[in-house]
């Protein structure tokens, strides 16, 4: 089944990455899951997963310490994301941290770096250091994670804001609120979106819609919720794990043909949004 390709999403500036990345949350927290953690991203560079999504503030640092030992001698292969804390997205913050990172990391460039959630900075200053970042091609590109549409517009309204690449943001079955506007408004400007927590933390899997659907194509229900998010033009899955055979798993998702029917069974277990809900954040 992994013959068949991840379909790709193109950023603004052209860069193309997988559909279907590797998130690395509640990585490098204990040292005796380091040598899974590690070997399990490298399982999934080897299937395709290239893009690999990290912060600062995983492990406090440690998770980007884990993708630096991933990576060793694929860099060129891979395309890193992290993102800055809300209280060090000042001017001078900003490029401090992912000074940092870049040295955890143990890169000279991060390929997309995002601003984790709004704080207190203003977004002109946080844009401003993001551009100087770029400019000195210590980043490839810059992008936002949990903002909602009206951030998303306030955005856009500052000096550069319009270069945003990208917004990370809560989405899977159980959490479908964005599609009311958010996910759409990003769409209509070809801003990809990227879902972390895709099966909920594992706690829609023991729904029985979701078990009996996926039963039907031999996949697991962590293969049919990412599946579903995958249907969704210009979004970009992180689903995370420390088992490589599980990172195998997900990447099989990919080949699920899922009928018509079935999709609107998994609506109605599942229901779209009927109006305007405020943004969900884990």
């Amino acid at each position: 089944m992994q013959d068949d390709p991840i379909p790709f999403v193109r950023f603004p500036n052209g860069a193309e990455v997988p559909a279907l990345g590797q998130g690395t949350w509640a990585m490098g927290e204990d040292a005796g899951h380091a040598m899974a953690e590690i070997e399990s991203l490298k399982a999934g560079i080897d299937l395709g997963m290239t893009l690999i999504d990290t912060a600062e503030m995983y492990g406090d640092g440690g998770a980007e310490e884990i993708v630096s030992q991933a990576i060793k001698g694929r860099r060129d292969e891979v395309f890193i994301v992290s993102k800055v804390y809300p209280w060090n997205a000042s001017l001078k913050g900003t490029v401090e941290a992912c000074e940092h990172s870049l040295e955890r990391l143990g890169t000279d460039r991060i390929d997309l770096y995002l601003l984790h959630w709004r704080g207190s900075h203003p977004l002109a200053e946080t844009v401003a250091a993001f551009e100087m970042l770029k400019a000195s091609g210590k980043i490839g590109a810059w992008g936002v994670s949990n903002f909602d549409t009206g951030d998303m517009e306030e955005l856009l309204g500052v000096p550069d804001g319009a270069n945003v690449a990208a917004n990370q943001v809560l989405y899977n079955l159980s959490r479908r609120g964005i599609e009311f506007d958010l996910l759409p408004w990003c769409q209509s400007r070809s801003i990809p979106v990227m879902a972390y927590s895709p099966i909920e933390q594992g706690h829609i899997l023991h729904h029985p819609e979701l078990i009996r659907i996926a039963k039907a194509y031999r996949a697991t229900p962590a293969q049919l919720a990412l599946a579903f998010l995958l249907e969704r033009d210009g979004v970009i899955v992180i689903p995370k794990t420390s088992n490589a055979a599980r990172a195998a798993e997900n990447r099989d998702c990919v080949s699920l043909e899922i009928t018509d029917e079935d999709w609107q069974a998994l609506d109605a277990a599942f229901p779209p949004p009927e109006k305007k809900k405020p943004l969900e954040m884990l």
